[in-house]
């Protein structure tokens, strides 16, 4: 027997994901009698357990695959958790978490069952999500030049579910024997994608201000992220920094306890920006988003847009004048 876990929550790379195992896992075989699929609210993991218990007819295997198994709690999961520890060798389990956490029990039960997990969310970071991005694209047997995968990451930021169409589509059109340029690709890229909180808050840090506009109307509109969301976000980033107010944390450790999280590349970046910032600098960027809360709530008759943008190009020049 073998076990798979199939985490994330992009239907696209999913179904990817699935689509890309099954054809691995059947190879050569019937699938209309080697696999059994269950999917929608309707099912329980009961069925699950016996589906995998039943022995394969006219194949040497049976692939069973449960989707949306992150919606079960724990009593829900004490069958396939039992199953687990006794598994019937000619099963192919498949499950997809589908979003949801699921209970330690069924996690630990996996980790004990040796299962492989696939996990088809791309890295946060977005010189991580570059290599994702070139693993992506080797696996479809294509070529793209470093700055054409440069702009491909840049493009779709969050949205990478998008990748599996914009690759069918190049290659159906160039074929699969050349190496494509960016000039080849952008034509077939479509709008811009949403992109991460952490892109608009390093912009807006850095005095970026042309960039960290772009990267605002990129989250409201293809992130479809509302105003008063990416207030939180900005709220959030500079109350931690005002966290750091008057404590004296000298290095990255003592800037995570005073943040309430744990110490790593966060804490630090933090801790640089409030040196750059300063107490004052810090009291001044939340009283803009203070400003910029009662303004969208009507204190102003300006469109909600443009109370946003206005706030962050202040909160950029604030980022920027910390540099001179």
């Amino acid at each position: 027997m073998s076990a798979y876990l199939i985490t994330g929550d992009d239907e696209s790379l999913l179904l990817t994901a699935i689509g890309d195992l099954l054809k691995r896992l059947v190879g050569d075989g019937d699938r209309s009698l080697m696999v059994e699929d269950f999917d929608g609210e309707e099912f329980e993991l009961r069925h699950v357990v016996d589906a995998a218990q039943t022995p394969p007819f006219l194949t040497d295997s049976r692939v069973v695959v449960a989707r949306g198994v992150g919606r079960f709690n724990a009593d829900d999961v004490a069958p396939l958790v039992a199953y687990l520890a006794e598994p019937l060798p000619s099963t192919q389990l498949v499950l997809v978490s589908g979003g949801g956490r699921m209970p330690k029990a069924l996690t630990d039960a996996l980790k004990n069952a040796s299962a492989t997990t696939i996990a088809t969310a791309p890295p946060s970071r977005t010189k991580d999500r570059a290599g994702w991005f070139e693993d992506q694209i080797r696996a479809r047997g294509m070529r793209l030049d470093a700055h054409a995968v440069s702009v491909l990451t840049e493009w779709l930021g969050e949205d990478a579910g998008r990748l599996e169409g914009i690759l069918d589509t190049l290659a159906s059109t160039y074929g699969q024997g050349h190496t494509l340029k960016a000039a080849d690709v952008i034509p077939f890229l479509g709008d811009a994608g949403g992109v991460p909180p952490w892109d608009l808050t390093d912009s807006i840090d850095g005095g970026d201000t042309t960039r960290a506009l772009q990267l605002l109307h990129r989250m409201m509109r293809a992130g479809e992220r509302h105003p008063l969301q990416v207030m939180s976000i900005l709220h959030s980033h500079y109350v931690k920094l005002l966290s750091l107010d008057g404590v004296d944390a000298r290095d990255e450790a003592s800037a995570a306890a005073a943040m309430g999280i744990k110490p790593g590349y966060p804490a630090k970046k933090a801790l640089n920006q409030y040196r750059k910032l300063g107490g004052g600098g810090t009291a001044r960027a939340i009283g803009l988003l203070a400003q910029a809360d009662l303004d969208l709530r009507g204190a102003k008759d300006w469109p909600e847009e443009l109370v946003m943008e206005v706030l962050v190009a202040r909160l950029s020049r604030l980022g920027g004048a910390s540099r001179r």
